[in-house]
């Protein structure tokens, strides 16, 4: 079975793409012109070079195959508003749809978030169907993801698109070249994280979530939606889970919320001014005071996610920054 993958050189494509090769799937990775997928060296996979924004790169690439799995996205939050991320989540999304359904692909799998949908408390954690929440940080990220998830659900209620969709919460494993999610992890070691805020999200090994994205592949019931997800956690709890595998210091302070919400309104401002790109807005600031919990059951009773513990996705990721040159540690 032929499977294309966008955004293949990305944590989570980099991890699915080797997945599907264990299974023998012949993976074909859609890459962004100009870019070197350096996780996927010395991997069997046919790399074509195309943009999802323009139409006769998608139907090219998707012309022959049978499953295509959509992870291509911008998770840019800098700044909230902004056109090429709307552009890229949506438009190359509705891209991919058109070309799924003019070529009458088998399957598609549009990797959403799981933000998409309501988040909740570790009581009460948010599951598929709940509704969006997240439209009151003002970030275009979010939004776009939601609307184009829409999109692919219109699709398949209006026009038989044959499309499962996969919502991942907070993603650690290896081969994070950029790097992303693993920054955190990077930034507890180098000392740069003093403090702690209130609040917490759910996370998964970025292996889990790739084999939970294959299994949709026979196992996904079409127009469905599935949060793949782990462990809920403070991030004080999450730094500490850290700092246990990396054998680094984890923060002792808790910070109010309104010094985090002032320091963020603060940081953005001198970003603008100075033109960097701010590792705290105003955005994220809100949404690290806030419980931002879910519950993957549907997915691991439908698609068997793995519930790998954290630390081994932890782990993973820790040795593949050292064995990259991200670490200097002896």
């Amino acid at each position: 079975m032929k499977v294309l993958v966008t955004g293949a050189d990305g944590v989570l494509g980099s991890n699915l793409v080797r997945v599907l090769l264990k299974r023998k799937y012949e993976v074909t990775a859609l890459i962004e012109k100009g870019k070197d997928p350096v996780t996927l060296n010395c991997l069997n996979v046919n790399r074509v070079e195309g943009n999802i924004l323009n139409v006769e790169d998608v139907n090219r690439v998707i012309e022959d195959q049978d499953v295509l799995i959509h992870c291509a996205a911008s998770t840019s939050v800098w700044p909230a508003r902004s056109e090429i991320v709307n552009e890229v989540n949506v438009k190359g999304t509705e891209n991919v749809i058109q070309a799924c359904l003019r070529f009458g692909i088998k399957k598609m799998i549009y990797v959403g978030t799981a933000n998409s949908f309501g988040f909740g408390s570790i009581d009460q954690p948010g599951k598929e169907g709940d509704s969006y929440k997240s439209g009151k940080y003002g970030l275009d990220y979010m939004d776009s993801k939601k609307v184009a998830q829409e999109k692919v659900i219109q699709a398949v209620n209006h026009k038989g698109l044959p499309a499962v969709i996969v919502n991942p919460t907070f993603m650690i494993g290896p081969f994070d070249s950029k790097p992303s999610s693993g920054a955190m992890i990077l930034a507890l070691i180098n000392n740069k994280i003093p403090c702690y805020t209130g609040g917490g999200k759910n996370y998964i090994n970025v292996a889990d979530a790739a084999v939970g994205i294959a299994n949709a592949i026979k196992l996904g019931k079409v127009g469905e939606c599935y949060i793949l997800g782990n462990e809920n956690l403070t991030f004080k709890a999450m730094f500490e889970k850290i700092s246990a595998v990396v054998n680094c210091s984890a923060p002792k302070r808790k910070l109010p919320a309104g010094i985090v919400k002032l320091y963020g309104k603060i940081n953005a401002l001198f970003a603008r001014l100075f033109k960097f790109h701010p590792s705290i807005t105003p955005e994220l600031a809100k949404i690290s005071c806030e419980e931002h919990y879910y519950s993957a059951q549907k997915a691991v009773r439908e698609l068997k996610l793995p519930q790998t513990p954290l630390e081994q996705g932890i782990k993973d990721c820790y040795e593949w920054f050292k064995a990259n040159g991200y670490i200097n540690r002896k």
